[in-house]
This record gives C-alpha cells, sequence and structure tokens, in this order.
C-alpha cells in the first residue's frame, strides 16, 4: 500500500499529465485499491466461516433475536461485483435482486466490472438480463467505459450483446471518440461497418444532441428563466455548450444574456473548456463577443496554456495577437486627443490656422455645412486616412482639421 509521501508526489505529477492519463492513474489506483479490498474481505469472510462451524444450534437461536446491519440490495450487488465475487452476484440475482441497481451516481454492476476488466462478471450479469444500455448520471454506457479503458475483450461481449455503437455522453462522445487503444478500437470500426453506420448517421445523431439542448435553452428563454444559472460545480450552459462545440447552442444562450466570464469549481470560463477540449469554432465566437484569452483557471491557467492541439493553439495566440493590436490602436488613440485650452481673455473664441476667430457661442450655416459633410463622407475613406485637411464641397478657404472640430461659426 502506498504511503502518504508517495500519494503526494503522485498528485504533484498527475497535475502535470493530460486528463486522460489522470482517469487512468484513478483507474489504476482504484483496482488496487479494490484488490486490496477483496483480499480483506476473503480473509474475513474465511474467519466468519469457521467461527460459524464452532457455534452450536443453541447460540444461534439465543442470537437470532438480536439486531443485524443489512445492506440495501443495490450496495450489496455492487460491492459483490466490485469484489469480482461471481458466487455471491449469482446468489443476489437468483434472490430476484435486479442486475440494473445503480448507485447515486447512476453506477451499474455492469458499468463497474467493464472498468475494472472482470469479463466472467460481465457475461453473468448480461445473461441475467442486465441492460447492455444501461446509461449513468453522465450518460456513459458500459462501452464507454470499456472502451475508455481499452478492454478489447470486454468491447467484443458488449457489442455481441447488442451494444449501442452510436450512444452519446453528456460530454457528446461515442465509445470511439474516447478510445486510444488501437484493437480496441478496430473492434468498434469494424462493427460499425458491419452495422452500415456511415458518417451521415454519426453527425445525425451528435446533431440530434445539440438540438435537443437548442430545444431546452428555447424553452427557458420563453420562460423568462435565469440562463446563466450554475450548477452544483459551477458550470454553466454555455460551459456545456463550449465543451461539446454547440456553436448554434452557445449562439442562442449568448443571444439571450449568456455571460462569458461566470466560472466552475476550478475558474474556468466557457473559453476555457473550448480550448481544452479543441472547439475551434465556438472559441473563435466567444472571443468575437469578448471573452477574454488572458483569463486564468484558479491554478494560472489561461485557455492558450489547456489548448492541447498544436493548430489550435496557433489560431488562438493569432487572435490573441490581433486583440492586443486593436487594444494597443484604441489606446494609442485615446491618448493622442487633446482638450483645446483657452484663456480669460480669449474664452469662448478659437482661432483657426488662416487667423479667423470663430465665436463658440453661436451656430452658423457654415458649421451645419460640416457637419453634414461630416456624416455624408466615407466611413472606410476615414479609416484609411484619405481626408487630410478639408471636406468635400467646402470652399471657404478654412484649413480645418476633422478631428478638431468644435461647435464654433466665425465673428
Amino acid at each position: 500500500m502506498a504511503n502518504h509521501l508517495e500519494l503526494l508526489n503522485e498528485l504533484q505529477q498527475l497535475d502535470k499529465v493530460p486528463s486522460l492519463e489522470r482517469l487512468r492513474a484513478a483507474q489504476k489506483r482504484r483496482t488496487q485499491q479494490l484488490k486490496r479490498w477483496a483480499v480483506y474481505e476473503k480473509e474475513m469472510q474465511n474467519k466468519k466461516r469457521k467461527a460459524d462451524k464452532r457455534r452450536t444450534v443453541n447460540h444461534a437461536a439465543a442470537t437470532e433475536s438480536k439486531h443485524h446491519v443489512s445492506f440495501a440490495a443495490s450496495v450489496a450487488l455492487l460491492e459483490a461485483s466490485a469484489r469480482n465475487d461471481p458466487d455471491e452476484v449469482r446468489y443476489l440475482l437468483k434472490n430476484n435482486v435486479s442486475p440494473d441497481l445503480c448507485n447515486e451516481d447512476g453506477l451499474t454492476a455492469l458499468h463497474q466490472c467493464c472498468i475494472d476488466n472482470y469479463e466472467e462478471m460481465v457475461k453473468i450479469l448480461l445473461n441475467r438480463g442486465a441492460s447492455v444500455n444501461a446509461q449513468d448520471n453522465e450518460l456513459w454506457t458500459p462501452l464507454h467505459a470499456a472502451a475508455t479503458c481499452g478492454h478489447a475483450g470486454l468491447v467484443k461481449v458488449l457489442i455481441q450483446h447488442g451494444a449501442n455503437l452510436l450512444a452519446v455522453n453528456s460530454d457528446g462522445n461515442m465509445p470511439y471518440d474516447l478510445c486510444e487503444d488501437d484493437p480496441t478500437l478496430d473492434i468498434i470500426e469494424t462493427a460499425m461497418a458491419n452495422r452500415g453506420i456511415t458518417q451521415e448517421m454519426i453527425n445525425e445523431t451528435r446533431a440530434s444532441v445539440e438540438r435537443r439542448m437548442m430545444g431546452d435553452i428555447q424553452e427557458l428563454l420563453t420562460e423568462g428563466e435565469d440562463v446563466n444559472h450554475q450548477d452544483s460545480q459551477g458550470a454553466t450552459l454555455l460551459h456545456i455548450a463550449a465543451a461539446n462545440g454547440y456553436v448554434q447552442a452557445a449562439e442562442l444562450l449568448l443571444e439571450g444574456g449568456a455571460r462569458m466570464d461566470l466560472r466552475d469549481s476550478d475558474g474556468w470560463e466557457p473559453l476555457h473548456a473550448a480550448a481544452c477540449w479543441g472547439q475551434m469554432h465556438i472559441a473563435e465566437l466567444l472571443v468575437s463577443h469578448g471573452a477574454s484569452l488572458n483569463a486564468k483557471t484558479f491554478l494560472e491557467e489561461t485557455p492558450i496554456d489547456l489548448c492541447e492541439d498544436e493548430e489550435f493553439r496557433a489560431i488562438l495566440l493569432d487572435l490573441k495577437h490581433k486583440h492586443d493590436s486593436i487594444m494597443k490602436s484604441q489606446l494609442k488613440h485615446k491618448t493622442s486627443l487633446c482638450r483645446r485650452t483657452s484663456s480669460a481673455g480669449s474664452r469662448g473664441y478659437v482661432q483657426t490656422p488662416g487667423g479667423q476667430q470663430w465665436n463658440c457661442t453661436q451656430t452658423s450655416n457654415v458649421f451645419l455645412t460640416v457637419i453634414s459633410n461630416i456624416f455624408a463622407t466615407s466611413f472606410n475613406a476615414l479609416k484609411r486616412g484619405r481626408i487630410k485637411g478639408r471636406f468635400f464641397g467646402m470652399s471657404s478657404g478654412l484649413d480645418l482639421n476633422p478631428c478638431c472640430i468644435s461647435t464654433c461659426a466665425p465673428e
């Protein structure tokens, strides 16, 4: 068993690796814990059996009325499955315990056995009627679990029992999206080909999830509900849309007043989620609406830091450079603007470069002509600096700079 110092060192190392590797490390640690627990349980059961043999019938009768601790059937089944105890599982199923009972996270015994690679247990559960497409609270099926862990044998068994190859979890992923083990992925893709699954079918299945989400969002907006509601982890609907790449859902949320600066329990804004999961179009949408590429999580990570795809990272860096350039340009323009100073003797007057004095308290037709010409001038021409010192249509001989117009009339 690992000591406290080893666990701390492991945690520091895990902080530096991708999410999938952290998941696998956690699964490995969980497997070790379960194995130790199984050994302990078997030792305890052996001791109990020996003690039971030594009991007399009278002693058993005397203690019959005492209270005993009992567990819910779901707990008993999940515990026996986690211990990889086929005899106990068969006993429970034979006594009409449902194979689809689950814990508070929605995990069934079949989910757990697919995570732990207990092939015999999986076959027992399936033969006793366990749902091969059972979904937990995050819509993971047993096939999602087996594919993620790279358990090729279990994937074959599940497919043979009719597992849904196009099941989509709450993150928008199908089993083959999560599989990084090549032999296991080959099994899944071969099965998809044998069932006649096409890319169009895959796209349609993915789109149906976003359509359902958009329907829910539209209902919230119609009823005047808060689209910025945060769940127990601090995530909003915009976080979910960003992580899954639901562009239309994100647009609908933004139109409905969704905030881009709300953070979840890790300090992630929706843009962090989009960057982490490689949702390029969502990232561009959020940045165009003002999301900050400099925003940091509680671990001081920017969206660019969380982006693992090099091509996507380059796009984010380009967006950041463009945004920074625009901000610098705006700042430079702001600092170049200066107020006109006046003395007590010339208050109310301004002298033009031609030597004429203008009374700032009067308005003349010349001023109205200036204003009308300003609004008649093309915005693009102004941006390109094509207007130097005169306005089109003026012949008064005044050499005015369009950036220094004041409400003045000649005296």
